[in-house]
């Protein structure tokens, strides 16, 4: 499935309360299921000594899953074209890449 059919199809379930910016509703979204990925490989290694299993990275799909929907909606209540938005990430990490500025901090490297 490319980007833009997921981005299409999984605004046809898209069903979330105006809070003021329609925009605000999945951004937070975003963060939530986010934060729900970052939480689950944190008891991973509590818990799981580093070990993935199975069953943990099935649910780290799910979870995965919730966050690009999410992306997704964002994009779209921006009128941003998720096809765009990734062909942008990968364009700007090439770059950086070319000129052996990948790690460190900041946009502007």
């Amino acid at each position: 499935m490319d980007f833009s059919a997921y981005q299409e199809q999984s605004r046809t379930t898209a069903r979330y309360p105006h809070i003021g910016h329609p925009v605000i509703y999945p951004v937070l979204g975003l963060a939530s299921e986010a934060g729900e990925v970052a939480g689950r490989i944190k008891k991973v290694f509590r818990d799981q000594q580093g070990e993935i299993s199975e069953q943990t990275r099935r649910m780290l799909a799910a979870e995965l899953g919730d966050v690009l929907w999410y992306l997704a909606q964002a994009c779209t209540e921006l009128g941003l074209s998720l096809d765009d938005v990734a062909q942008q990430n990968l364009i700007k990490l090439l770059d950086r890449q070319a000129r052996g500025t990948i790690q460190g901090d900041g946009d502007q490297r």
